[in-house]
């Protein structure tokens, strides 16, 4: 029987899970590959720390050149993470005509256009199935389920510490920092959480699935970001009043030959699928001209749903080697001379509902002013949600819902509402998209 080696550089908690997937699943692999895909190297630092699986002797190393380069290992698995000595460990691959699989978003995000140059120079196979989505196979989905499709946008929950949170806060009732405390305690926020909470790493999944949808290089510096942490328990309450959901959203939409592409919070209708995506799982709402609406669900981290992405894509590229077919689909799901720079939409020129929470004082006329100012501006209110007044003279939420509105008109009322005297604070927005 054929064997097809691979090599693994990384063996932290995924690459734990990517060997144990392939240790253990070894024979369901070989009868559907019909070759054995076998763990011939593995890579780290630390070879001696305990990972709960038992590896066969004299494959474990501390030198990943016994790996790169080496004419034995067919596949190189790169699971370092960040971007060195990533970017360099998958580029030494690729130029020595190895297959690569990586689970690495940001090293994508950053360095994707380079590397996937480097694999089309190498005529090799370079997968990425888990950079994406963790198990959800979003990628394939993109690349060869729908190459029949014009896809109109690609929306999605991409991070599932942000999920879990806002989730809890929402169902609780209880404040941002708590909600952190008790997902890091449980293991679903890092100990910085600053790359899931303030939307960083939702926009590197983002900058990859705009790439595969709209055939345009990655550009992760085009994306609009915000995070969560200015989001309040009483805005879910707000949500709920005008039958909405909080979450944060991943947006790209192709329109009138423009890209728009945003992370967020965003509220969503609570009929919506997406808004039914709760806890630390993720999801991705595709929509293309010839299916339509369709979702993608599923566990979006973890140890043992990314190693079965990892897995999936050597198994993919296994089979494209067996039949002599490497580079059978296109990195980025389009050939090489479709993919071409793209227009994008600047944040101030999109336009969009809006969730407004004003802070004001307790006096006379307050709603006027806000709304004669929102007027003046080209901004539409929907409908209003005023509580009761203030007992002791001090501030009352005013909200409103807007109708579309465009982002520069937004920001310029707000500009100057906040700086007139009855109101105590900055103004509190989301976005609202009732229509993806």
């Amino acid at each position: 029987m054929k064997k097809i080696n691979v090599g693994l550089i990384g063996f932290g908690t995924i690459g734990a899970g990517v060997a144990r997937v392939l240790l253990e699943n070894r024979q369901i692999i070989q009868s559907r590959l019909g070759a054995e895909l076998k763990l011939a190297k593995i890579a780290d630092l630390d070879i001696t720390s305990d990972r709960g699986i038992t590896v066969p002797d004299g494959i474990l190393t501390t030198d990943a050149n016994e790996i790169l380069g080496n004419p034995d290992i067919d596949i190189v698995i790169e699971l370092v993470g960040g971007y060195e000595p990533a970017r360099s460990f998958v580029l030494k691959a690729l130029n020595s005509g190895q297959n690569v699989v990586t689970a690495n978003k940001a090293l994508l995000a950053k360095h994707g256009n380079e590397i996937f140059a480097a694999a089309r120079a190498g005529g090799v196979d370079f997968y990425y199935e888990a950079s994406v989505g963790g198990g959800i196979p979003i990628i394939k989905v993109i690349r060869e389920a729908l190459a029949g499709n014009r896809i109109n946008s690609v929306c999605g929950i991409l991070n599932g510490t942000c999920n879990y949170i806002l989730t809890k806060m929402g169902d609780e009732g209880a404040e941002f920092s708590e909600v952190l405390q008790a997902a890091q305690e449980l293991g679903y926020a890092e100990a910085d959480p600053t790359f899931d909470i303030e939307g960083i790493d939702t926009a590197h999944k983002l900058a990859i699935l705009t790439s595969l949808a709209f055939a345009t290089p990655i550009a992760f510096d085009r994306i609009h970001v915000e995070g969560i942490t200015g989001i309040k328990p009483v805005d879910f309450n707000f949500a709920r009043e005008f039958g909405y959901k909080i979450k944060l959203l991943a947006i790209a939409k192709l329109e009138e030959g423009q890209i728009e592409v945003r992370v967020h919070p965003t509220m969503l209708p609570e009929s919506h699928m997406l808004a039914k995506i709760d806890d630390v799982f993720n999801a991705v709402f595709v929509n293309s001209d010839a299916l339509g609406p369709s979702l993608y669900y599923g566990q979006g981290a973890g140890m043992m749903a990314t190693a079965s992405a990892v897995v999936g894509d050597l198994v993919d590229i296994a089979r494209n080697r067996l039949n002599e077919s490497l580079r059978r689909v296109p990195d980025l799901s389009f050939q090489e001379e479709a993919i071409t720079p793209a227009t994008y939409r600047p944040m101030n020129e999109i336009t969009t509902q809006y969730y407004l929470r004003f802070s004001a004082f307790d006096k006379t006329r307050v709603l006027s002013r806000i709304a004669g100012i929102l007027g003046e501006n080209e901004i539409s209110i929907a409908s209003v949600i005023q509580q009761g007044r203030s007992q002791s003279g001090g501030t009352v939420p005013i909200v409103m819902q807007t109708h579309k509105a465009r982002e520069a008109n937004l920001r310029k009322a707000l500009a100057i509402i906040d700086e007139l005297e009855i109101i105590a604070a900055p103004t509190a927005v989301i976005r609202m998209e009732s229509d993806l």
